[in-house]
């Protein structure tokens, strides 16, 4: 073997072995590791493709990078707290339970859900999710026992119990409010971590609502990286086929 594709061959090993332990052993990292499968592949192409399809491929490539980047930036513009976000309801997106037990995630929205009914006490929260696999509760009985355990009055908690995705999760939650006599235009905050508010904000616009977005605190750096990379999949999948 050549020393350049002894080289290739340890690169390429490298960096499949990384896409291994960030996908299989680490939680939150799988886009990174599919990043690392996809450099791999870049430099296998490199080798052995002839050089006229080895330059589509190269164009491709860099035709997918300015999309990707195009994407990101009403993701990234609205990864913030609106000004002037005060409602009189606050929609707290649900994430993943581990049997009664928030994940990361979760806990982190609730953080902020829970600092946004202080600062603003005569908000309702409306908390959001169904029961998925591994979870022995709802995301939203779970939501609602944690903010009741921090300090949230419970009067000031509705749940809503059944929903299976972000749609769900606003429609149910504004079938909620109007329950109550009210409309949600103009009266909704949602709480969700900063790579979704975008996204949730433009699905709630299809629905009637305009709705401010409230961020979560971060999490971990690089694992909010990954899911800000995922994101460009779901907001490109709701450009072209909807919610």
């Amino acid at each position: 073997m050549k020393k350049n594709d002894r080289a290739l061959a340890a690169s390429v090993g490298a960096l499949a072995g990384a896409a291994a332990v960030l996908r299989f052993a680490l939680r939150g990292y799988a886009y990174w590791a599919y990043l690392c499968l996809f450099i791999a592949a870049l430099l296998l192409l490199h080798r052995f493709l002839p050089a006229v399809l080895w330059r589509v491929v190269l164009i491709l490539t860099c035709l997918g990078v300015l999309y990707f980047c195009a994407v990101e930036v009403p993701i990234i513009k609205n990864a913030r707290t609106d000004k002037d976000a005060e409602r009189d309801y606050l929609v707290v997106l649900g994430a993943a339970v581990y049997g009664d037990r928030p994940s990361l995630t979760l806990v982190r929205r609730l953080e902020g859900a829970r600092d946004y009914l202080n600062a603003c006490p005569d908000a309702v929260a409306i908390v959001s999710g169904g029961m998925g696999p591994g979870e022995t509760v709802t995301e939203a009985q779970a939501m609602h026992d944690w903010l009741i355990e921090n300090g949230i009055p419970e009067e000031r908690v509705l749940m809503e119990p059944e929903a299976t995705s972000t749609l769900e999760n606003l429609s149910k939650s504004y079938d909620i409010i109007r329950s109550r006599g009210d409309e949600p235009d103009g009266k909704v905050a949602i709480v969700s971590s900063a790579y979704h508010l975008y996204r949730a904000k433009l699905i709630s616009r299809g629905l009637g609502v305009e709705a401010a977005g409230v961020a979560a605190p971060w999490g971990y750096f690089f694992v909010m990286l990954n899911y800000f990379i995922r994101e460009a999949f779901g907001v490109t999948k709701l450009w072209l086929l909807g919610p």
